[in-house]
């Protein structure tokens, strides 16, 4: 929201060469969006979580761990969370881009390594995912944002949510599909 002649002065730089590395705002904005919100996540992840020469827990520990600290930081979640607010475009397609195929890739092989049959509704399997990453990602915030969530070991409470994640799957795959709030 801020005006280009401040970003310029506060970047120490004039706005003129502002203008001349980006044509206008928005393209400034997609840029931050690429390096800020994109950029940081490896897709060699999706790889890895794949990997099915290693147990299922390992890999969802391995991930949410290293993606807690390489994504979830400070810096991202407050550029994160303020597009959110915004009404900016940036967190609606990181989701579509990236978290939609993390989401499905987590409980596929999820489903694949504790011999369970997902849902065929995509939505409902999004879901599924979402309570895994839901729970890492507000760990994340309570960190940065509420400065909360320091005394135990993240590291351990990112495998108690996968060992919860892990334990409920089964009944979430069999039971997803037809129930509602009373």
């Amino acid at each position: 929201t801020g005006q280009t002649r401040a970003l310029a002065a506060a970047c120490g730089i004039s706005q003129r060469l502002l203008y001349g590395v980006f044509p206008n705002k928005a393209a400034l904005l997609d840029e931050v969006y690429r390096e800020a919100i994109l950029h940081p996540f490896r897709a060699v992840w999706l790889e890895e979580l794949a990997d099915r020469s290693r147990d299922i827990e390992s890999r969802l520990n391995a991930f949410y761990c290293d993606y807690a600290a390489v994504v979830l930081t400070r810096r991202w979640m407050r550029l994160f969370l303020y597009a959110s607010l915004a009404e900016s475009h940036m967190a609606p397609d990181y989701i579509t881009r990236i978290l939609m195929r993390l989401l499905e890739t987590v409980a596929a092989e999820t489903a694949a390594a504790l011999n369970v049959t997902l849902p065929d509704d995509k939505p409902l399997v999004h879901e599924i995912g979402w309570t895994l990453h839901g729970p890492v990602s507000h760990l994340a915030i309570r960190k940065h944002v509420y400065g909360a969530s320091r005394t135990v070991p993240e590291a351990q409470v990112i495998a108690m949510y996968v060992r919860n994640f892990l334990a409920g799957f089964p009944a979430m795959a069999a039971a997803g599909a037809g129930v509602v709030c009373a």
